[in-house]
């Protein structure tokens, strides 16, 4: 009876470690609340930030603004390129938007304060597929596809996941 108690705990363990992994997380945009903003600089902008980033399918982006005084339109690629902010997909007031990536691809956002896109504030976010895995080689896309940041490699941290997966899978068989 006791290794029957043993197995149950295992098997929650590994189911607790199984979600832990795959959770979505909610991404403070440029990680701090003051980040959506016409940056100061280009090393400021936060297509920088969005590049040394990665974002899953389920996450997340969160903006904290001045209600009234800015907003968070998310657009098309065409719009993007001219911060056209006529015809958004959607658009945000509320100074506490929050977006839920829903799949994979590159998502663009632009300010909807007049002139602010133009002074560089906006964002390309590229959404890694759910089979995106490790390679050691990344291939960027094109900059005629997105015209905007490239896709950064990725760490070897999901390798690593999939790896302590596979072991405490094999463990919890072998109690069985």
């Amino acid at each position: 009876m006791a290794g029957t108690a043993g197995t149950f705990q295992y098997s929650l363990l590994l189911m607790f470690l199984l979600f832990s992994f795959s959770q979505a997380k909610e991404i403070l945009v440029g990680g701090n609340k003051d980040a959506w903003k016409v940056p100061s600089s280009q090393s400021d902008s936060l297509n920088e930030w969005a590049e040394k980033s990665r974002f899953r399918m389920g996450d997340s982006l969160v903006w904290k603004y001045e209600s009234g005084k800015d907003s968070v339109l998310q657009v098309t690629r065409e719009a993007y390129l001219s911060c056209n902010t006529s015809s958004p997909i959607d658009e945000y007031k509320d100074g506490n938007t929050k977006v839920t990536l829903d799949r994979s691809g590159p998502f663009y956002f632009i300010s909807g304060t007049n002139g602010h896109c133009e002074k560089g504030q906006k964002m390309i976010v590229v959404v890694l597929s759910p089979r995106h895995r490790y390679t050691g080689i990344s291939p960027a896309p094109s900059p005629a596809e997105f015209e905007g940041p490239a896709v950064a490699p990725t760490s070897s941290a999901t390798s690593l996941k999939s790896c302590f997966i596979v072991v405490l899978g094999i463990l919890l068989l072998a109690l069985f």
